[in-house]
């Protein structure tokens, strides 16, 4: 069994910081890439940024420039550090390992979620 256990959500004002993170436990025996999407009420679900196995980074356009997505491969964490945050990226962020290779098969996973509100 693969967990994703998110933290750093909170409360930021327009134009502050925060950075997410993403810790992964379980018998990972490798992955396709680790992404973080997130939500606003009413809205789709859509990915924010990931980045591959081998490094490569990708982001959605409106947080290009403004967010960066990490990893720590000894900690098996994935980082997102949002800079300049504006209030359209008020939603619940979750973490997303895909295509995660266990001893049992292949699967995604998901994170619980965790709550950003940027005030203005």
């Amino acid at each position: 069994q693969v967990q994703l256990v998110e933290s750093g959500g909170g409360l930021a004002q327009v134009g502050g910081s925060l950075r997410l993170s993403c810790a992964a436990s379980g018998s990972i025996l490798s992955f396709n890439a680790m992404n973080w999407y997130r939500q606003a009420p009413g809205n789709l679900r859509e990915l924010v940024a990931g980045i591959t196995s081998g490094g490569r980074t990708n982001y959605v356009s409106s947080v290009r420039g403004r967010f960066t997505i990490s990893r720590d491969n000894a900690k098996n964490t994935v980082y997102l550090q949002m800079n300049s945050l504006k209030p359209e990226d008020t939603a619940v962020y979750y973490c997303n390992a895909d295509q995660v290779h266990t001893p049992w098969g292949l699967n995604d996973y998901w994170g619980q979620g965790t709550q950003v509100t940027v005030s203005s």
